[in-house]
């Protein structure tokens, strides 16, 4: 019976640790999309937009962005720089999220 008890109470608090790492993953993932969502709304602002466009055609630039995003490994999600651009990802969406909520 102990032993029955004992199992049951391991499951459930495994359940719960599961259940609250869902809702972490989540909450991240909604921040890191509210981001990206005000992002890509703001990239169309009217005070922006011909800059922006000019970036686009901007060679050099264009050469820098790319050698930065081969730093980034969504392969590797675990190497310190990866873990730390998410974080600071997931911190900035979680405020744009809290300022427009």
């Amino acid at each position: 019976m102990k032993k029955v008890l004992f199992l049951i109470l391991l499951s459930y608090l495994f359940s719960a640790q599961s259940a609250s790492a869902q809702v972490t993953t989540l909450n991240e993932a909604k921040y890191i999309t509210t981001l990206k969502v005000v992002v890509d709304h703001k990239m169309k602002d009217a005070d922006i937009v011909d800059d922006v466009a000019k970036l686009r055609e901007h060679q050099k630039f264009k050469q820098d962005l790319a050698k930065m995003l081969k730093k980034l490994d969504n392969s590797r999600p675990s190497e310190a720089k990866n873990r730390k651009i998410m974080k600071i990802l997931e911190r900035t969406g979680k405020e744009i999220y809290n300022e427009l909520k």
